[in-house]
């Protein structure tokens, strides 16, 4: 998640920001030219955060606060800039400078294991926003209704959120208006929610997997919901994640401070927190794996047949993707052309020894032809990776984003179809995926879609329920990001947001965070927005998947009889094995390219 820049002292600020590259030639080849843009790219990014820079200090040197005065306070006050990413810069209200004396002070507390995480909470105030589309006699209307609520309110006024609000919360109330058609009733129910209070909590941490999961199940805990999150990670391994939150019954913050710190002494007490969600560094983490660990992760075991791997078998080619906790490789085993995904050692903590086993005792078990097969893996640290058949036709999301890719309809219910069976099969061995995306939806070189990655993958307990988020917030269920009780049909809804991704080749939400995507599924009832082109029986199906109600949901079984129906009506009778030709080629070309 960091984007990493070279920190610099405050000396070669406007050197770094005038620069302006070397001159080109005119014969300036194409991966010249996207370095040359790339690099422009970077220039302007140096340079607002330059002028953001510039404008915080001048305020805080003009505001007398002790801690400006310090002695190399500009240069610390730079390096602070350099250690967040470029929106850090973008977002931040620099009429509130002080806000950023409070996000530095915290990254520093967070270097203290005993203060994590460090956490500050004030009282904030969203100014109100009108619909653009309102009549004279509504503005009117709602101009004197703002009015009197500001005079009635003008002992009590707050500063406005760090990072400015009213832009986002403007994008959720247009989302929400698109796909349920609000009245101006309900539009102005939205402007009055604005007047409640309103309270920034700001918390920094070591950056870590789940994170925001944890954050926001804690204020979830409190009874507080959020409107608004921004979250940043540093290219040193700390966070600073903000939220907006309303739902405290108070503007005076120290009642809600003490319930903040309890809360996170409540959870510190307990085993499950101090195990799998621990504030401490990987590294710290990692010393207590290595004590108590044996000389391999251990894998439960039902007598199949033997698939681990000798590392040495294996012989590595090109990375094809990169994460923080891992890198993915194409490779051989045998002869054979496989995807081999590596856990990276420095980054290997007990939480992730679990995952580990989790995925390998879940993968080794499911044999389908649209579930991504399962070759071995080596389970002797620190060479810890899974093995997996090659999928050349790399992933349905990069074909639609990266790409540009379209499905035409027969295509679109062919894949639907695909991902359909694989899901069937798995609900049908108890295992719930928990993390269904498109990104997780990968393409062989014939053109068959099959479900991959098991890294959150679970079975079904003996309830039939389960709790605990997990997952991404564009493609989650609601009852999923309110941590509460869940079962297979999670992922019914997640496919319900997957086929929308299908139809319309956008990114869900694409103009809200992720955060903001779940506030307004669970607490707006938000959805995409369907398409007036979409065939009738598909949207139909798109917004049983989406109920709110997951027992309203349909089973994939159901699923994939609705598709088989729709594929009758739109010619396809060999169910979408016969791919478009346009497809066809794209797969041809991607074949030696990798994931």
């Amino acid at each position: 998640m960091a984007v990493e820049e070279a920190a610099e002292s405050c000396g070669s600020h406007a050197a770094a920001a005038a620069s302006g590259g070397g001159a080109a030639g005119p014969a300036m080849s194409s991966s010249s030219a996207a370095a040359a843009a790339h690099a422009r790219k970077q220039q302007q990014q140096q340079r607002h955060k330059l002028e953001v820079y510039t404008e915080v200090l001048r305020r805080l040197h003009e505001s007398g606060l002790p801690e400006a005065r310090a002695p190399g306070f500009d240069d610390e006050l730079w390096n602070h800039f350099n250690r967040l990413p470029a929106r850090y810069a973008m977002d931040v209200n620099v009429e509130r400078a002080e806000d950023v004396l409070t996000h530095r002070r915290l990254l520093e507390q967070a270097k203290d294991p005993a203060q994590r995480p460090a956490f500050a909470v004030r009282a904030v105030q969203v100014s109100p926003i009108l619909d653009g589309n309102q009549t004279d006699a509504d503005s009117n209307t709602a101009g004197e209704e703002v009015a009197s609520r500001l005079l009635n309110r003008q002992q009590s006024i707050h500063p406005p959120p760090a990072f400015g609000s009213s832009t986002n919360l403007e994008a959720l109330a247009l989302e929400v208006s698109k796909s349920q058609g609000q009245d101006h009733d309900s539009t102005s129910d939205n402007g009055r929610s604005l007047y409640r209070p309103m309270h920034e909590i700001t918390f920094s941490t070591i950056d870590k997997p789940k994170l925001l999961s944890e954050l926001t199940s804690l204020l979830g805990e409190l009874g507080l919901n959020i409107q608004e999150a921004h979250a940043f990670s540093t290219n040193d391994g700390y966070s600073l994640d903000v939220f907006v939150v309303v739902g405290w019954h108070d503007e005076e913050t120290e009642d809600l401070v003490e319930a903040v710190q309890k809360e996170i002494g409540r959870i510190e007490e307990t085993q499950a927190w101090s195990s799998s969600h621990s504030w401490s560094t990987p590294v710290e983490n990692m010393q207590v794996a290595e004590n108590s660990a044996a000389d391999r992760v251990e894998i439960p075991t039902d007598g199949s047949s033997e698939w681990e791997i000798d590392v040495k078998l294996l012989k590595f080619g090109n990375k094809v993707a990169s994460g923080s906790y891992g890198d993915l490789y194409r490779g051989t085993y045998c002869s054979q052309d496989v995807a081999i995904k590596v856990l990276k050692p420095e980054r290997i903590n007990a939480d992730m020894q679990r995952e580990f086993a989790q995925e390998v005792y879940i993968m080794r078990k499911v044999r389908h032809k649209n579930v991504v097969q399962f070759i071995g893996a080596c389970t002797k640290p620190p060479n810890l990776c899974i093995v997996t058949e090659y999928m050349s036709g790399g992933s349905v999301y990069d074909y639609l984003h990266k790409h540009k890719g379209v499905f035409k309809l027969p295509t679109l219910i062919g894949v639907a179809m695909d991902v359909s069976k694989g899901m069937s099969y798995l609900h049908q061995n108890n295992i719930i995926h928990r993390d269904l995306k498109t990104a997780n939806l990968l393409m062989d070189e014939n053109g068959t879609v099959k479900v991959a990655d098991f890294g959150v993958a679970r079975v079904k307990a003996q309830s039939g329920v389960m709790t605990a988020e997990t997952g991404t917030y564009r493609w989650m269920a609601p009852e999923v990001i309110e941590h509460k009780p869940y079962d297979h049909k999670a992922d019914v809804f997640s496919f319900g947001i997957l086929m929308w991704e299908l139809l319309t080749g956008k990114i869900p939400y694409e103009y809200l965070t992720p955060l903001q995507a779940a506030v307004g599924v669970v607490q707006k009832g938000l959805r995409p927005t369907i398409p007036k082109h979409a065939h009738a029986k598909l949207s139909e199906l798109l917004q049983k998947c989406w109920q709110q109600d997951p027992a309203q949901r349909p089973d994939f079984s159901e699923i994939l009889e609705t598709l088989q129906r729709i594929a009758e009506e739109v010619g396809d009778e060999h169910e979408g094995k016969h791919k478009d030709k346009v497809l066809g080629g794209l797969f041809s070309a991607l074949r030696g390219r990798g994931h």
